[in-house]
């Protein structure tokens, strides 16, 4: 059994498109950037924000920092707030606790972010532990949270997980970017990748991933595929 579930957030828990597509105009703005593609600003869901203004703007890594800090400042008061809860989410983490997996957050979003963000929904009784980014930028590359994600599992769980190895064989990721694949990958636990989030066209298949859910109710279906249970097959 894959008892751990390790689920990233934005395009995959909610839907937090707007305040972070606001948020990053906001931000490129104060460079003379007048940025209205809806999917170029859709890019700066999920990466690291420092490398979305560099790779995507041509920023160099001093005035990325200073758009990191524009960023935050209209996040920090609206941007957190415009957000929602994708349809079906709730229900998938209640079927997945009462079945007897472990819901655990792993993002890289500031943890601080993450965890107001979980409280202003009424979703954090739904996660036994949360993995974030911390806000020097320091600690914000996918495997990195996966990693601390698997230490504090470990910590949490420390009868059914004597070592990492250990705790690595009973965890799945889920998450709709490449960043989330790979990330998974380069830390050797397989990956769900969801549709119903940022990913464009065959990004999650050029990526790698596992398997692949459509829908939030298709999830367990993959996690199933991913156990090589029989339910998978239904």
């Amino acid at each position: 059994m894959r008892k751990f579930l390790l689920f990233d957030l934005d395009g995959t828990i909610t839907d937090s498109g707007p305040g972070i597509r606001r948020c990053a105009q906001y931000a490129l703005e104060s460079f003379g950037i007048h940025e209205t593609d809806v999917a170029n600003l859709n890019r700066f869901v999920g990466p690291p924000l420092n490398d979305s203004f560099r790779d995507f703007y041509g920023l160099d890594e001093k005035q990325s920092i200073q758009a990191v800090k524009k960023y935050r400042e209209r996040y920090e008061t609206t941007g957190l707030y415009e957000n929602s809860v994708i349809p079906g989410i709730p229900e998938l983490l209640r079927t997945a606790r009462d079945a007897g997996y472990v819901n655990v957050l792993a993002t890289s979003k500031p943890e601080v972010f993450a965890v107001r963000i979980l409280a202003h929904f009424g979703l954090s009784e739904d996660f036994a532990v949360v993995s974030g980014a911390d806000l020097a930028g320091k600690h914000v590359v996918k495997s990195d949270i996966i990693r601390t994600a698997l230490e504090r599992i470990q910590d949490r769980f420390p009868e059914e997980c004597r070592d990492i190895p250990g705790v690595m064989k009973q965890c799945v990721m889920i998450g709709d970017r490449k960043e989330d694949v790979l990330g998974a990958h380069q830390v050797g636990i397989p990956v769900i990748g969801v549709r119903f989030g940022f990913a464009v066209p065959g990004e999650l298949e050029k990526a790698g991933a596992d398997a692949i859910a459509d829908t939030p109710e298709d999830v367990m279906r993959a996690v199933k595929k991913i156990e090589g249970t029989p339910e998978a097959a239904g």
